[in-house]
């Protein structure tokens, strides 16, 4: 009795072996695939937009910007396919160019001349530049403390590993 029992443990515990593999391999597949529809996604739609500004005969700053947000977003992509981890000073990066989009975009489509926007601000825009700073803000403490206080391992190593991220 006590064989079959301990035979049954061990192609129970078998089972679970095999089906936790399968389950993640399941999961990586569809993170594969996952990042490969956003990455393509990204692609086309940076084509699309130059495609645009092609058509049009020029670029504005605002679209240089948006193409810059674009190739901050596949560094992000291609970053986390090969490491698995997400850079979140990337999504920074992105706000803040997007920010600094808006900003442009703001002052032109409201024709807004700086000199009188000191003495008189203009709250959209003191709202924009005042996220735009405290982004930057954050981006210069993870910078710091990932420098000055760099994790002992990173996800999914055994042990530590001392080429870390220098800011």
């Amino acid at each position: 009795m006590a064989n079959e029992k301990n035979r049954f443990n061990q192609l129970d515990k078998f089972g679970h072996v095999k089906i936790d593999k399968l389950g993640n391999a399941m999961v990586r597949g569809f993170h594969v695939l996952a990042l490969f529809a956003i990455g393509g996604t990204i692609v086309w739609s940076a084509a699309f937009a130059f495609w645009g500004m092609v058509s049009v005969g020029h670029a504005s700053v605002e679209d240089i910007l948006l193409l810059f947000i674009y190739l901050e977003l596949g560094a992000m992509v291609g970053i986390y396919f090969s490491t698995n981890r997400m850079p979140v000073r990337f999504l920074i990066y992105v706000a803040l160019t997007a920010l600094t989009r808006l900003l442009i975009g703001m002052a032109n489509v409201e024709h807004i001349d700086i000199q009188a926007a000191i003495s008189t601000p203009h709250w959209g825009l003191v709202i924009v530049t005042v996220g735009v700073l405290l982004l930057s803000f954050a981006v210069w403490i993870l910078r710091y403390a990932s420098f000055h206080y760099p994790s002992d391992r990173r996800v999914g190593d055994k042990k530590p590993s001392g080429d870390e991220e220098m800011g």
